[in-house]
């Protein structure tokens, strides 16, 4: 017989969160033991107590109740996202941020959660069909809003995590194939243009190639054909557009020697990190290029560096076996839960902890650009660990609820 407790709480889910973020609290004190900045160690210590009281009030929110507030919260998170625009502060050329004090506030971060709430509680109503058009516009509205709100601040890699949230749970909704590779096939193209005309021409063979296999309308697959052409043809034009640091960004990911010594710098330094950890790493507090602080607030997105290096591969594959465990129970969860709405909301939460793991560590390895986008759990920072602990605590309320319909 059960006890209370594990039927209630998904043990796994909840000791790897407690793992993880244990792991961010040392890894921050390491990268900020002598850079003069300890203050980011007592605050995240601070924000990971807060988080832990909040995961565990959302698990207790009763089930139809979660349901019911999903368009209200979602609604005040637009009003802040709205507000911050003329009332934020701007770091680093991003207006983002309500300054509280010495503190900042992010409702890019907790929009994250609210959104998928409001769109699984749209997909989740029976009377919508993804295949009539007005359904799928108000459910892409629902992501798009907050998406264009973003972009305004701006604020490129958060954005990213919502299309990644739109595509996975109208996938998982059951839109259609045909819609989803219009969706996917743009971004492909488009990655590849900026790799040289080859790489584009062979992402434009492989959809020919599958548009003919699946054997879909012709005149939609050639509207789909055209406008992923469109897309990558436009991508040099977009790239010329585009601020700046936004295109050094771009630049430093396609060729991080290009500029060893400005956007480059990072990538390069944290790919020494992690290379020279080795099996076992060297100890903790024996990281030299966490030490020396060769790369600056590496407390933030490039954390990952620091295990990676003073604990070497072991650490560092510990850490992704923990997310990947979080990530395969969610997706499990998705699939057993009795109730749509709790099946949405699970997907949803694996869509944006995965966006963030994915795109951060490739960021880390210089694997994909440097975006601006942090490590679930371990990066330094209060708005995102309260929006991860709040998903988690979403995971645990539908883990508890899983026999509802």
């Amino acid at each position: 017989m059960q006890s209370w407790f594990e039927d209630k709480i998904q043990a796994g889910i909840f000791l790897a969160t407690v793992v993880l973020v244990s792991l961010g609290i040392i890894a921050i004190y390491s990268a900020t033991y002598d850079a003069g900045a300890s203050a980011y160690f007592y605050r995240q210590i601070i924000w990971a107590c807060v988080g832990f009281v909040m995961m565990l009030a959302v698990i207790f929110i009763p089930f139809r109740t979660l349901q019911l507030i999903s368009y209200p919260l979602y609604g005040f998170s637009i009003l802040f996202l709205v507000a911050v625009l003329v009332l934020g502060k701007s770091i680093a050329g991003s207006t983002s941020w309500f300054g509280i004090g010495s503190l900042g506030l992010q409702p890019s971060e907790i929009t994250k959660a609210t959104s998928i709430l409001a769109l699984a509680s749209y997909l989740s109503d029976k009377r919508i069909n993804l295949h009539r058009f007005k359904n799928l516009a108000v459910a892409s509205g629902i992501v798009l809003l907050p998406v264009t709100l973003i972009l305004l601040q701006p604020d490129m890699g958060t954005a990213i995590i919502f299309i990644g949230l739109l595509i996975s749970l109208l996938f998982w909704a059951g839109a259609s194939h045909t819609l989803m590779i219009f969706l996917i096939a743009p971004a492909f193209a488009a990655v590849a243009a900026l790799f040289g005309t080859t790489p584009f021409l062979i992402v434009i063979l492989l959809l020919l190639l599958f548009l003919f296999f699946i054997k879909e309308n012709k005149f939609i697959s050639a509207i789909i054909f055209s406008f992923t052409v469109l897309v990558g043809i436009s991508v040099q034009f977009i790239h010329g557009k585009l601020a700046p640091y936004q295109q050094k960004r771009i630049d430093t990911f396609l060729d991080p020697a290009g500029d060893p010594l400005g956007a480059g710098y990072n990538v390069i330094q944290s790919k020494v990190a992690i290379g020279s950890g080795g099996i076992f790493g060297k100890g903790f507090l024996e990281g030299s290029q966490t030490q020396l602080n060769f790369i600056p607030a590496q407390w933030t997105d490039f954390i990952y560096c620091v295990p990676a290096e003073e604990f070497g591969f072991i650490g560092a594959f510990l850490i992704l076996i923990l997310f990947a465990y979080i990530l395969f129970k969610g997706v499990h969860l998705a699939s057993t839960v009795k109730s749509r709405y709790a099946s949405l909301v699970c997907i949803g939460v694996v869509s944006v902890l995965a966006s963030h793991i994915i795109i951060n560590i490739g960021m880390v390895m210089g694997m994909m650009p440097v975006i601006g986008v942090p490590l679930p759990f371990l990066s330094y920072g209060g708005s995102f660990l309260l929006s991860c602990m709040f998903m988690i605590g979403l995971l645990l309320n539908m883990y508890s609820n899983r026999k509802e319909y």
